[in-house]
């Protein structure tokens, strides 16, 4: 359907609707929105079901705008703002966008500048014209969520005119045959690294991650006939930001997906983080990168946020909403409906059935689930951890020995989730004098993220939320914790004689500053290391859990052996992944429970394990598909 057609169609469909005296000056697509321009903004916001009339006749999503013809100057629009929005939301930075008559209004508390069931903003909407959109001011400063909102600024233009093709790439006509839909497996399936997942219809083609191998840099399999060419995709959804999810994203841009990318904000933010970070790294180890700084500002650009719950159109027979996932900062669980109800999937992505420091459990709760698409990194009988209790006071353990006796302890930590983690912990152990108070050392990414975590406050659990931003008690910002922000900096921790905590990344420590700590600390049997992190087949991580007792390594140009004689430890319950029992409890406490379960993200023999267990359990068709196996869903 072309863009003149759906807009012809949406007139016809506003005749009908529309109340005498009410105009709409134009329409537009920004995606999968429609966007209607008014000058009689007040008629939507007046409390009637004026604007959920419209949206049912159109089907789909629509926003209201104010015509510009009718937006007040902005230096009169920032005077009425800042009298309307009381001082206790802490106005911070407030920016125009006159193409899309919008202002975002920056607070560092949101919930006032709101108001009760959103009257002050309505309220704003009446009086300026503008549609005010507010974000929170973060509590520690992110130089990656600045930089990303004056890059979506800078770029506006030109993302509108992307938005528009969107728009009308979604409202397309369907073939007018019966649905079908398939599942393709492309990558980490009876593996666990470089996920992707292809999911189709005759209508449609959705790619869900696209990540790389940490143990050894292997692609999806980008040749496979189904994937191709690119520009073919309808869209790519992004469960959450782990580079074995996330990591050759900017791959697709550059050889040829010109389409949008689906995920929740932090996960956009935090992809921004690692992708750039990634290209750091192989900048210092001299290597040929496989995309560069450019294609990841494309990214931004054209990645489309969701809140959880929030259902959109995608294609032209697939919804999608994102829920809570429970293991990293906005990670989610998709899930899809095709067509008009004829099959509805979730894809879990990782997932963490259980409260956590930070979370809350992955959502159990859908409209519809013919099928599940699920994680079985720990899917093996054996495979139980203990419970956060428990692993909190092992880490204390552990952690009291070895600084008891005048050792450093290292910390191997994925920059995003488990990092933040830890650090709760250590705050509080510290502050009720369970671990001796010792500076804590914040290497690599880990700073940078928490500052991301605390941008978002709304993906966080509820107490957590509450003691930052009710409490006034930030734990992020303890005086225990200490930014690594210069190679002098860490050059003078390795060489002091006191007890100190680091968490460096990478978290299975295949690059990045943890290794120039272990390096050092390796030789004395006083220090101690502790893995709380899942450690893929074939990397360094994985090898000193099993044993290894010497590594060489490059040392100013030479290459020397290293006595690895420091403790090393692992504890499981510090996971992001579910264990075998919370898997198995996820299954069962599914609402609706799926007929078909296939797993995927989980070495062969345990993903198989899994899928005995749930066959036995619920009687339902579990499978373990191979790479570049399809399998017809409908």
């Amino acid at each position: 359907m072309s863009f003149d057609s759906l807009v012809e169609q949406a007139r016809e469909a506003l005749r009908e609707v529309l109340p005498e005296g009410v105009e709409v000056t134009d329409i537009e697509l920004e995606g999968p929105h429609i966007v209607l321009y008014t000058k009689q903004l007040d008629a939507f916001l007046s409390g009637g079901d004026l604007l959920r009339q419209v949206a049912q006749r159109l089907r789909r999503r629509v926003l209201v705008r104010t015509d510009p013809e009718s937006l007040i100057d902005p230096k009169e629009a920032e005077a009425a703002i800042r009298e309307l929005i009381p001082a206790e939301a802490e106005i911070s930075a407030l920016f125009f966008e006159p193409e899309t008559g919008e202002v975002t209004i920056e607070a560092a508390n949101p919930g006032a500048a709101i108001g009760r069931q959103g009257m002050v903003l309505n309220e704003l909407k009446r009086r300026i014209g503008w549609v005010p959109t507010v974000v929170r001011t973060p509590p520690i400063p992110s130089k990656t969520v600045e930089e990303v909102r004056i890059h979506l600024r800078n770029v506006n233009d030109e993302r509108r005119t992307f938005l528009k093709k969107v728009g009308v790439k979604i409202a397309r006509d369907r073939l007018p045959e019966k649905l079908w839909a398939r599942s393709t497996a492309l990558g980490g399936y009876r593996e666990v690294g470089r996920s992707a997942h292809l999911l189709g219809t005759q209508n449609s083609k959705v790619l869900i991650d696209c990540g790389i191998d940490p143990g050894s840099e292997r692609t999806p399999f980008f040749n496979a006939p189904e994937l191709l060419p690119l520009d073919s995709l309808d869209a790519v959804v992004v469960t959450h930001a782990h580079l074995d999810h996330c990591g050759l994203i900017p791959v697709l841009l550059k050889y040829g997906y010109n389409g949008p990318i689906y995920c929740t904000a932090p996960t956009r933010d935090l992809m921004a983080l690692m992708l750039l970070d990634a290209i750091k790294v192989v900048n210092q180890e001299a290597r040929k990168g496989l995309y560069d700084s450019s294609h990841v500002r494309q990214l931004v650009a054209r990645t489309i946020p969701l809140r959880w719950g929030e259902t959109t159109d995608i294609a032209p027979d697939m919804r999608l909403t994102l829920h809570n996932a429970g293991h990293i900062l906005g990670s989610s669980i998709c899930h899809f409906h095709l067509g008009d109800g004829d099959y509805n999937l979730a894809y879990s992505g990782d997932i963490k059935f259980e409260r956590s420091w930070l979370f809350n459990p992955a959502a159990n709760r859908f409209p519809r689930l013919e099928a599940l698409i699920l994680e079985s990194t720990y899917g093996a009988f054996r495979d139980i951890q203990p419970s956060r209790q428990q692993a909190t006071d092992e880490f204390t353990h552990l952690a009291s020995k070895i600084l008891g006796r005048g050792g450093k302890l290292i910390v191997p930590v994925f920059a995003v989730g488990r990092s933040q983690e830890v650090m709760l912990v250590l705050e509080e152990r510290m502050r009720r004098g369970g671990i001796p108070k010792v500076p804590v050392y914040l290497d690599g990414m880990i700073s940078e993220a928490t500052a991301i975590h605390t941008a978002y406050p709304e993906y966080l659990n509820s107490q957590l939320r509450t003691q930052i931003f009710q409490q006034g008690d930030n734990p992020f910002l303890s005086d225990i914790f200490h930014r690594v922000d210069s190679s002098q900096m860490r050059y003078g921790i390795l060489d002091s004689k006191d007890p100190c905590i680091i968490l460096a990344t990478s978290g299975m420590m295949s690059g990045g500053p943890v290794m120039e700590y272990f390096k050092a600390w390796a030789p004395d049997e006083k220090n101690g290391i502790l893995f709380v992190g899942y450690q893929a087949e074939g990397t360094f991580g994985r090898r000193l859990q099993r044993g290894l007792n010497e590594a060489t390594f490059m040392d100013n140009g030479q290459r020397g052996p290293v006595p690895i004689r420091l403790e090393v430890a692992t504890i499981e319950g510090f996971s992001g992944h579910s264990d075998r029992a919370q898997l198995m409890n996820y299954v069962a406490s599914l609402d609706p429970r799926p007929m078909r379960v296939l797993l995927n993200h989980g070495e062969e023999q345990k993903a198989l394990d899994l899928a005995a267990g749930l066959h036995k359990r619920f009687n339902v068709d579990s499978r373990v598909p191979f790479n570049l196996e399809a399998i017809r869903l409908v």
